[in-house]
């Protein structure tokens, strides 16, 4: 899994437990709801000024929304490389 999965998987579930509908959400922080939804789908990879507004529109933290949430077994949350960056090979 790749972080804009995991924050759209993050941005859902405290949605969900809040048991804000993204209607509301999107009024609440001045996005629209297809945006949210993207969002909360992988699709769009939201700034950081972006997660600070929904963060705070969910009263939550920025952090709340970037965690590691536990996931499943088989997804593969590990920090992305930088390019070029590589690992040391083993010799």
């Amino acid at each position: 899994m790749d972080m804009r999965r995991l924050v759209g998987r993050n941005l859902k579930r405290i949605r969900d437990a809040k048991d804000i509908r993204q209607e509301k959400l999107a009024e609440l922080s001045g996005f629209g709801q297809q945006y949210i939804s993207d969002i909360e789908r992988g699709r769009r990879n939201p700034t950081v000024v972006t997660l600070f507004h929904l963060a705070t529109a969910l009263g939550v933290t920025p952090a709340d929304l970037v965690a590691f949430d536990g996931g499943d077994p088989g997804d593969d949350v590990a920090p992305q490389r930088a390019r070029g960056g590589g690992t040391p090979k083993d010799n």
